[in-house]
Formats: C-alpha cells, structure tokens, sequence
C-alpha cells in the first residue's frame, strides 16, 4: 500500500494524470489532480516507510488554500492479508474547505482501495466535465 502513495506510476492510478514525488522529508509532492485544473502542491514532512506519511497540502492559484497550508497525515495498519488507511487532514480554514475536501478523499481513497487490489477503477468521473 505504501508505494501508492510515494511512487508517482501509482499514486496516478487512483489520483489524478501526473504526480512529481520526492519521498523524503523536504521533498515535492505534486500531483496534477484533474489535467491542468487542479494542481495540489507540498512537500514531504514525515516518511515513516510502510507506517506513516505526512506532507502538506494546498492548491497552485488557491488563495484560499496555497500550497502547503494544511497537513494530510497518512498512516497504514496491517490488518490481515489488507490494509487500514487512516487519513486525516488537518488545518483546512472553514468549514466549506473541510466539507469539500472530505468529498474529495472519500471519492479518491475510494479509487484507492480498488488499485490496490490490482483493479482499474476506470475513468474518474470527478474529471469529467459538467453538463
């Protein structure tokens, strides 16, 4: 499960069509979440490999939300042949952002779940343009 999240190849499979990943602390984390749309930018803090990962969080031309704002902290529990992911994301400003993002992760960890098991969770319908 861990590399899901460290390795660019995999985290795209479940989240967005381009990642530039530096695991390790200090390191970028970008991932082009929805094709030039929505870019979430951070850098690493924490890398607990197999365990733990935190990194900040925010979004390129987000005012509301800049780059590396707010903390996604990530952590893996083996449970049996699976895995426990505990996300939790900390310091979003108002409620509106803690709403929109608890959509957001639910969506993804959704994909991620599917991914990890060696399925494609098919195309992302979070990227498919409004009627």
């Amino acid at each position: 499960m861990w590399e899901f999240f460290v390795d660019p190849e995999k985290v795209t499979q479940w989240k967005g069509v381009s990642a530039q990943i530096d695991a390790r602390p200090g390191g970028v984390r970008r991932i082009d979440v929805h094709g030039d749309r929505d870019i979430a930018v951070g850098e690493h803090v924490l890398l607990e490999p197999f365990r733990r990962l935190v990194f900040t969080w925010g979004w390129e031309g987000n005012d509301q939300l800049p780059p590396g704002s707010s903390t996604v902290e990530v952590t893996l529990t083996p449970d049996g042949e699976e895995t426990i992911v505990r996300l939790e994301h900390r310091d979003l400003p108002n409620a509106e952002q803690r709403a929109q993002h608890a959509i957001g992760w639910e969506h993804f960890l959704g994909r991620l779940a599917i991914a990890a098991m060696g399925g494609d969770p098919g195309p992302d319908e979070m990227m498919m343009p409004a009627d």
